[in-house]
C-alpha cells in the first residue's frame, strides 16, 4: 500500500472515531448505506462485470440491477433512520428544498463519503487478492470518459449526462416521498429510477449521480480516475439542485 493510500486510511480513521465519540446514529447510518452501495454497486462492476473463465460476466443490465437493487435494499434498511440518501448531491437537494438542516447535510455527506472510502478499499483488499490483477487507469468501478473509457464519449456528453439524470433522479425522489406518493412503493421507485439511469449513462461515464460513489474508487485508482474525479463531484450537483427547482417550483403543488 503506499503512503498516499496509508494517508487516506489515516483520515478514515479519524472521522469514524469522531463519529463513534459522538454516537451520531443518523451519520452511522449512512455511512453504512453509502459503504452497501459501493461495495455491492462498483463490486459488481469491478469483480464480476466481465467475464472471468467459466463465469459469465454480470454486463451492463447486471451491472444497473446491483446498483438499483442496493439502494431498495437500504431504503427499507436505513430509511426510517436517517431517510436513506447514501448520496451528498441528494443531501444537498434536500438542503435546498427545506427538508433537510444545513447541519445534517454537512454530517450526511462527510458519513456518505467516508462510506464510500471504506467500500473502495474493501474492493482494493478484494482485487489484490486475485492472481496478476493489475489496476488501470479507471479501476475499482471509477467514473470517467474520454478515449480508453468504455463508449469514449467526450467531457460534453459526460457534464450534460451527469447533470441531467440526477436532476430527474432528485425529481423521482421528491415526488415519491412527497405527501401524495405512495411511501410503502418509494424505495423501490427510486431503486428503479436508479437501474434505469445506469442502463443509459454507464456506457457515457459508468454512472455517477453521486459524487460519494465516484469519490470513493477514484481515491484508490488514482491516475486519471482521479483527475477527472472534478466532474463528478460538480455536475451531480448542479443536477440535484435543478432538479429539486424544478419540482418545487414547477411541478410540485401546496399539497406537496
Amino acid at each position: 500500500m503506499t503512503l498516499y493510500q496509508k494517508g487516506v486510511l489515516l483520515i478514515i480513521e479519524i472521522c469514524l472515531l469522531l463519529i463513534k465519540t459522538f454516537r451520531v446514529k443518523k451519520e452511522i447510518a449512512e455511512l453504512f448505506g453509502t459503504f452497501c452501495l459501493v461495495l455491492f454497486g462498483c463490486g459488481a462492476a469491478a469483480i464480476a462485470g466481465e467475464s472471468v473463465g467459466a463465469v459469465s460476466g454480470l454486463g451492463l443490465l447486471g451491472i444497473s440491477l446491483a446498483f438499483g437493487l442496493a439502494v431498495v435494499v437500504m431504503v427499507y434498511t436505513i430509511g426510517p433512520i436517517s431517510g436513506c440518501h447514501i448520496n451528498p448531491a441528494i443531501s444537498i437537494g434536500m438542503l435546498v428544498a427545506g427538508k433537510l438542516s444545513l447541519k445534517d447535510t454537512i454530517g450526511y455527506i462527510i458519513a456518505q463519503c467516508l462510506g464510500a472510502i471504506l467500500a473502495a478499499l474493501m474492493l482494493y483488499i478484494l482485487l489484490d487478492g486475485q492472481n496478476g490483477f493489475v489496476a488501470g487507469e479507471w479501476a475499482y468501478g471509477s467514473n470517467g470518459w474520454g478515449e480508453g473509457y468504455l463508449g469514449n464519449y467526450t467531457m460534453q456528453s459526460a457534464f450534460f449526462a451527469e447533470v441531467v439524470f440526477t436532476a430527474i433522479f432528485l425529481i423521482v425522489i421528491l415526488a415519491v416521498t412527497s405527501r401524495l406518493g405512495n411511501t410503502t412503493m418509494a424505495g423501490m421507485a427510486i431503486g428503479l429510477s436508479l437501474v434505469l439511469t445506469h442502463m443509459v449513462v454507464i456506457p457515457i461515464t459508468g454512472t455517477s449521480v453521486n459524487p460519494a460513489r465516484s469519490l470513493g474508487p477514484a481515491l484508490f485508482a488514482q491516475g486519471l480516475a482521479l483527475e477527472q474525479l472534478w466532474l463528478f463531484l460538480i455536475a451531480p450537483v448542479i443536477g440535484a439542485i435543478g432538479g429539486t427547482l424544478i419540482w418545487t417550483h414547477g411541478i410540485a403543488t401546496s399539497k406537496n
